[in-house]
This record gives structure tokens, C-alpha cells and sequence, in this order.
């Protein structure tokens, strides 16, 4: 970028490549204010170099982030100039190029879009005096998951010190509720951290005084004004920096954008809208909303989050496999006979019949939660842990895979059974359910990469509710070893002797690995083992929320564990032409018992491939 925000005629040149994807940082400080801040960009070397006319100048060290440096770019008159510096002087200029060349000229401040473009926030746009504000608008505030996760989950960033000192909660809904009544709501929802209990009440009651409400309509840019004046009251003046949270239907996801975009934006610092799953029904309705809400909100605004990008296990899969050389010269066709991808709940719509039976099991579990878990397990090591790196790789994944078609994916519904003398109802005995519904509560399905790392692995995926237990893995089975010398200890169940990698999401967290050994004695009997790393046994801390990660992440402005686009659409490419199919035919379930393993037609699913359902022995010990 090029460009002045003062007229100082001794103004030096500063170059830059886009803030974002800066990864380090130095910085020197002369005593005649001469600032220089370098950056390593990728394989360049980035230089900032400002030179302030007045003696008032002064410099801010940059934050660090989680797993890298980062700067932002803030201008508005008549001087908020901030890349890990602060410059209090109205008389500045900076002059900005990438690789010699410039790509853009500001006379004037940046507006809200234009900020967003370039912002790659590690720390808050701060104002004369240092200091910024935080407002975090939780749009949707009366449901249940605002309830049981996102307050919580604010909850738990304050407790853990992860909020800065100004920040300002707001519930906002059509209920008519007052300030008290929304604090005595989630009051009871807020718990301390096992392992830091003490002031625990103390602390509770202090976020709820950073807690208030304001009732209106979705649609009501007046409303969001009136919105909009409050939490300026609240900010003192200071830079404010907002984060929107929508904790609706996506039906509305587009008012609620407008409407906060025209009306309760924030005018100095960045403003940013965390969106909710389901992201649309199929590709139409997917780019529909995408295309809606960016008539109001650049894309480096919209943070779709997936809430099971932020669970620990998931996370660490990177780690395992690029931090651990025993595991990434394995990691392919050549060693990998498939990969499992298995999401099973121990109880069934329970009431929320209703929602569910608009979306149906692919699209409410499988196109995402497995999906966005296969994309990271399968991508290719990313240049750097920068979100676009790593989204780039994943986007890859996705535009490789194949479409899916009907006779790789079985459906079933579960029915109601009864069992130790307890009935338990079926799907369509919800009374929120139509009667005649045939939406699917259980799907799998066999997926396949076409690139070189992938071609011929078979990725199955399995998903459903009212089954034996409750679980998220990732099963990881390996080719049975070439001439195996002890493959008659096995008998003919080769699968006996398959070395078998298992990460276990949730719940009890654990990773372990299915190894073969002699038993001791005399003769030559072997047995398999686990070698197993145990979360609950090996960390003493409680696990962190996926809720709380993922809001951390936004407010800092980490956006790697969340969905681009493009990501998105190519995710719903899978999908889409077998979700049609499926409709269009209106193919009916397979029905299987309430609490049953789900649908004999998933083995022969697995049988077609060659594949053991890695769950149906799930070891008790472990």
C-alpha cells in the first residue's frame, strides 16, 4: 500500500506486504523516534520504516500470538496507525509498497471493509492513551446454545484472564428480558475450572456485571442503532473493536449482517461476525447466503465456525502427524489400508425432532464436523501454521475428493425398542416429527481422495443418533505386513494382526496405538496391545471448551480453525448431488433398534472395501 495520513514533509517510506501473513517481528527504536520494523514474510525479508516529526512518538512491542507474530493496520483520522506501534503524533506519514511496487494510495480513512482486507490482528487497535474496548454481541441470546456454550465459554476466557480490561457483553433477542433477568439466565450455567475453583463466586459475579441485554427485531436497523448506543456508552470513548456472534437461524443471518453492518459497526476498530452451522442446505442455498452476506461484510469479516475444529484431539492432529516423524512417512496409500471417521450419540432427537428433521444426518454431522476432520487429516503439510496456508490445504483436499453417489452411502432411521423394560421411542414417535418423515439418523458413507497421497483409500464415514454409545474417533487401520512371519498365530483373521492408530475426540480424550506382542511364557501366543496416551491420565488441567478456543481465536483475529468459502463450497460439491438424489427418490431408511449398533447395511458398506468397522470391539480398558 502507498499512502500518507499526515503532510510532515520528513516522512520516511514504509514497506510492507499485507498484514496478515506477517510471521515475525523486530523492532529498533532510535532517540530521534526513527522507527524500523522488520518482518520475515515466507522467504522475504519486509521492512516498516516511520519517522515521526514530533518528539511525542512512541512505540508499543507487539503481542504475541499463539504460534506467530502478527501486526494490524488501522488508519483513521487523524492518526491511528498501529502495526505493533502506536503513534500518538498527528504529524505521520507513511508511504507503503509490496516488493517495490505500490498497491494503493490512502488520502482518507480506511473504511470498514477496507480495514477488514488487510487486518491480521494479534492485537487490538488501540487508541492515544493505549487502550481499546471489546463489545461482544451475542445475537440470539435467549437460546440454548447461547445458554449452555457461548456464555459459558466468555465466561471461562475471563476466568482464564484471556479478555482484555475493557469489554462490554451484550444478549440481544426479540424477548423482552431486562439486564437482571439475562445474568440470573446464565448465572446458572457458569462453572469454574476444576483445577482453579478459588473466587470462583467472586469472579462469576463480576462478569455478570459486564453483562447487559437489549431487546429488538433481526430486521430492525433501528433497533441495532439504539444497539449501537449502548455499547458506546460503554466504551468510554476508547477504540472499539466488535465481535457479533449469530445465534440464529441462518433464514436470518442476513438481516442480522445488514443490520449490524449499516447500523452498530464499530468506526475505528474491526468488526467481525462469527456465523453459525448450518451454512445453507446444499451448494445453491450455501453460495445464496455466502453471496448475501457478503453484500454487507468482506470475507475477512465472516468467521463460519465449526465447533469441532476447536476440540483438543482435532487441533492436534497436525501435531501427531507433522511434529512426529514415526507418523508422517506413513501417512499415505502405502501404509494406509483406510481411514474411519465415526460419530455415534447414545440418545435421540429428544425434542428438537423438528430442526433435525429439516437437515438430516449428512448435513448436520457429516458434511462438516467429518468432513472439516477428514480435510485436516488428509491435506498436504501446509508451507506455515498461517490460516491461509493451512485453508489453502484443505481446500485442496475437498476439490479432490469425488462426488458421492447413492450406492456408497446407507441411510437408516432409528425405531423404538425396548429394553430392560424401558421403551425408548422412535424417530417419528417425537411428536415435533412428522409421522411419515424419512429423514435419515443414520448415515455412512465410502469416500475416496483422487491424488497421488490417497488414490484407492477407502475413507468411510459413519454418523448417527439413538446408538449403543456415545463417541467421536478417528480410526487410522494399516496394511497388513508383507510375508508376515508370525501370521499363523493369527489364524485367519488377518485383521487380528493389523496395527491400528486411534484418536479419540470425545469423550475421555485419548490417542493409542494397536501393536502386536508375544504373551510371556514358554510358548508362542501373541496378543495385541495398546500403547495409549490418556488425556484425563497424562494432563492434570481441564480441557478448554471447542466454544472457548474458537471465540479466543476470533477475537484475536486467528482464523485457521475457521471456513472460507470457497472451503465451503467445495465441501457441499461432495454432497450436494447425493443429498438431491436421496430427496428426489425419496429413498426410505433402513430402520434399526434405539440403542443398536445402527443398520445392517453399514457392514456390507465396509464388506464392499475390504473393511472392519473399527468400533464394533471397542475396548473397554482404554
Amino acid at each position: 500500500m502507498e499512502g500518507s495520513i499526515c503532510s510532515c514533509p520528513n516522512s520516511q517510506t514504509w514497506t510492507s506486504a499485507p498484514f496478515a501473513h506477517a510471521k515475525s517481528g523486530h523492532v529498533r527504536q532510535s532517540e530521534c523516534s526513527n522507527l524500523k520494523f522488520e518482518l520475515h514474510h515466507q522467504k522475504r525479508l519486509i521492512s516498516l520504516h516511520v519517522e515521526c516529526c514530533s518528539s511525542h512518538t512512541r512505540f508499543q512491542s507487539l503481542q504475541k500470538n499463539k504460534m506467530q507474530w502478527k501486526s494490524a493496520f488501522v488508519a483513521s483520522s487523524p492518526s491511528a496507525f498501529a502495526t505493533g506501534s502506536l503513534l500518538s503524533s498527528k504529524s505521520v506519514a507513511a508511504t507503503a509498497t509490496e516488493d517495490g511496487v505500490a498497491t494503493k494510495h490512502i488520502e482518507h480513512p480506511l473504511s470498514p471493509i477496507e480495514q477488514a482486507s488487510i487486518e491480521g490482528i494479534s492485537q487490538l487497535p488501540t487508541d492515544a492513551n493505549g487502550e481499546s474496548s471489546l463489545s461482544i454481541t451475542v445475537v440470539g441470546a435467549s437460546g440454548d446454545l447461547a445458554k449452555k456454550k457461548i456464555f459459558p465459554a466468555l465466561f471461562a476466557l475471563f476466568y482464564e484472564g484471556c479478555l482484555p480490561k475493557h469489554f462490554t457483553i451484550f444478549g440481544y433477542a426479540r424477548s423482552k428480558m431486562t439486564d437482571e433477568e439475562l445474568r440470573k439466565m446464565i448465572s446458572g450455567t457458569l462453572t469454574c475450572r476444576i483445577d482453579q475453583r478459588e473466587n470462583c463466586e467472586d469472579k462469576i459475579d463480576n462478569f455478570l456485571k459486564k453483562c447487559f441485554y437489549h431487546a429488538g427485531q433481526y430486521n430492525s436497523e433501528a433497533d441495532f442503532k439504539q444497539l449501537d448506543a449502548k455499547l458506546k456508552t460503554h466504551e468510554g470513548g476508547r477504540v472499539a473493536n466488535r465481535l457479533f456472534y449469530l445465534s440464529i437461524p441462518p433464514n436470518i443471518f442476513i438481516d442480522v449482517a445488514r443490520c449490524a453492518s449499516s447500523s452498530a459497526s464499530s468506526e475505528q476498530g474491526w468488526t467481525r461476525v462469527i456465523v453459525e452451522k448450518p451454512f445453507g442446505r446444499d451448494s445453491a442455498s450455501s453460495a445464496e447466503l455466502t453471496k448475501g452476506l457478503k453484500q454487507f461484510l468482506a470475507e475477512e469479516q465472516i468467521y463460519r465456525i465449526d465447533h469441532y475444529l476447536g476440540k483438543e484431539l482435532v487441533e492436534n492432529l497436525s501435531v501427531l502427524r507433522f511434529s512426529n516423524l514415526v507418523f508422517e512417512p506413513l501417512w499415505s496409500r502405502q501404509y494406509i489400508r483406510n481411514v474411519q471417521f465415526l460419530f455415534s450419540e447414545d440418545f435421540g432427537t429428544e425434542g428438537r425432532g423438528g430442526y433435525f428433521d429439516g437437515y438430516g444426518i449428512i448435513r448436520d454431522i457429516m458434511q462438516n464436523h467429518l468432513l472439516q476432520m477428514l480435510a485436516i487429516f488428509a491435506m498436504e503439510p501446509p508451507v506455515s501454521l498461517d490460516a491461509e496456508d493451512i485453508r489453502n490445504e484443505k481446500v485442496k483436499v475437498l476439490r479432490s475428493m469425488r462426488t458421492l453417489n447413492l450406492e456408497d452411502v446407507v441411510i437408516g432411521q432409528y425405531k423404538s425398542h425396548v429394553r430392560g423394560g424401558v421403551r425408548y421411542p422412535g424417530y417419528t414417535d417425537d411428536k415435533t416429527v412428522p409421522p411419515n418423515s424419512i429423514t435419515p439418523t443414520f448415515a455412512a458413507a465410502a469416500l475416496f481422495i483422487d491424488n497421488a497421497r490417497w488414490d484407492g483409500v477407502p475413507f468411510l464415514m459413519k454418523a448417527g443418533k439413538a446408538l449403543n454409545n456415545r463417541r467421536t474417533e478417528i480410526r487410522v487401520q494399516f496394511r497388513h505386513v508383507p510375508g508376515n512371519l508370525y501370521k499363523r498365530s493369527f489364524g485367519t483373521d488377518l485383521d487380528q494382526a493389523t496395527n491400528e492408530l486411534v484418536i479419540r475426540v470425545q469423550p475421555d480424550e485419548a490417542i493409542y496405538l494397536k501393536i502386536n506382542n508375544k504373551i510371556p511364557g514358554l510358548g508362542m501366543r501373541l496378543d495385541r496391545s495398546n500403547l495409549n496416551l490418556l488425556y484425563a491420565d497424562r494432563y492434570s488441567r481441564e480441557i478448554p471448551d471447542a466454544y472457548e478456543r474458537l471465540l479466543l481465536d476470533a477475537i484475536e483475529g486467528e482464523r485457521r480453525l475457521f471456513i472460507r468459502s470457497d472451503e465451503l463450497d467445495a465441501a457441499w460439491a461432495i454432497f450436494t448431488p447425493l443429498l438431491q438424489e436421496l430427496e428426489t427418490r425419496r429413498v426410505s431408511p433402513e430402520l434399526y433398534p434405539y440403542g443398536s449398533r445402527g443398520p445392517v447395511g453399514a457392514h456390507y458398506l465396509a464388506a464392499k472395501y475390504n473393511v472392519r468397522w473399527g468400533d464394533l470391539n471397542v475396548e473397554s480398558q482404554v
